[in-house]
């Protein structure tokens, strides 16, 4: 009769736990439309672990409109068009991935920012389910804007240094907001693997990736949806 009794009121138990960790993370979410995350878990790691930690969260209105047009056109030029998702470069790193050793990656900056503020950077299906909710909510509930912002105060962009401010000032000694083109397309050149790549010393790779981010930065200008992202209205 104990037996019996036991397991329902587990049940129960388990239920609410879940229900209060549902609850908890919903209000953070909200919470972070308009507060920084007070830490990553790989920002965490990397002071663990001894990489250091450089970061200092700016606002939208303290950073370049030059970064902000140089992360999407390295790392998701479809950003103001999808709804989190891009499902074409998905099904093409799926089919590449299918074929080759190196693996390709289709992760938009909706999902990135998902995967830095809430998770961690192993591969797993968990992982990615997760990632998925996670972008899911935060398109429904910050916005394109909101979600540039917090990637560009979150993201890795050099071993131990978190954020456009940090790189700014540890690469080219101003803050974020005074980044030329050019030295935006140099940090965005490195965002794929930002401990490999380095802005400084640069490398022979960085410098043809920064020319090329520079030209695809040239033709979203022109956008008119990408300049509504990227610039401040006056």
């Amino acid at each position: 009769m104990k037996t019996k009794g036991l397991i329902p009121r587990l049940w129960r138990k388990i239920k609410r736990i879940f229900l209060i960790l549902f609850i908890a993370q919903f209000v953070y979410i909200i919470l972070l439309k308009w507060i920084n995350p007070p830490f990553t878990i790989t920002q965490l790691y990397s002071w663990i672990t001894g990489h250091g930690l450089k970061r200092d969260y700016v606002s939208r209105k303290e950073i370049s409109p030059n970064a902000r047009l140089a992360v999407i056109a390295s790392e998701d030029q479809l950003f103001p068009d999808h709804n989190g998702f891009d499902f074409k470069s998905i099904e093409k790193a799926m089919k590449h991935n299918q074929k080759s050793k190196s693996m390709h990656g289709a992760s938009t900056i909706s999902q990135q920012v998902a995967k830095n503020v809430f998770l961690w950077q192993s591969r797993s299906w968990l992982r990615k389910g997760l990632e998925t909710y996670f972008t899911f909510m935060i398109e429904l509930i910050w916005g394109k804007k909101r979600i540039l912002q917090v990637y560009l105060n979150v993201s890795e962009m050099g071993e131990g240094v978190f954020g456009i401010e940090a790189a700014a000032q540890k690469y080219f000694n101003k803050p974020a907001l005074n980044l030329s083109r050019q030295e935006a397309s140099l940090i965005a050149a490195c965002l794929p693997n930002p401990v490999r790549f380095k802005v400084k010393p640069v490398s022979s790779y960085v410098l043809y990736r920064s020319g090329w981010i520079i030209r695809q930065m040239n033709n979203l200008d022109k956008d008119p949806d990408i300049r509504e992202i990227v610039y401040e209205k006056k």
